[in-house]
């Protein structure tokens, strides 16, 4: 999916783009919840939520920018509950257009990645510390 065919939804971040992810103000769309905050010199977002066609639209917006904002970009994806393929794509779309670093998939995000194969184009991370440093 190019960054064009997403839908502009609202996403709210803290104004000075720092703070720890309970200052960050997100945008709930169908269960799904997007926060944005910096950390060591990274963009990190956080999504918590099912995401699907419906609900992928906060997500993208968020990664859009902070790929044309920060030279890395951090993604949270421990509290993701479902993803289908359009989220898979986002991802692998993020990758090609910055530097990406998932960190803590949940148990549905790590097997989507594994039967896929991204799980060896994507780097992987246990914890943001560890993400935003490498």
């Amino acid at each position: 999916m190019p960054w064009d065919d997403a839908a502009s939804p609202t996403l709210m971040s803290n104004p000075g783009g720092t703070g720890m992810p309970e200052q960050a103000a997100g945008h709930a769309e169908k269960g799904a919840v997007v926060l944005r905050y910096e950390w060591r010199g990274a963009c990190v977002i956080t999504a918590r939520g099912s995401y699907d066609m419906d609900s992928i639209t906060p997500l993208a917006e968020a990664l859009k920018a902070a790929v044309g904002e920060h030279p890395k970009v951090v993604l949270d994806a421990s509290g993701v509950t479902f993803a289908d393929s359009t989220f898979l794509n986002l991802l692998i779309l993020t990758h090609q257009t910055g530097t990406l670093r998932v960190v803590a998939p949940s148990p549905q995000v790590q097997r989507l990645c594994e039967i896929t194969g991204v799980d060896g184009l994507l780097e992987m991370r246990a914890t943001v510390d560890d993400a935003a440093l490498s």
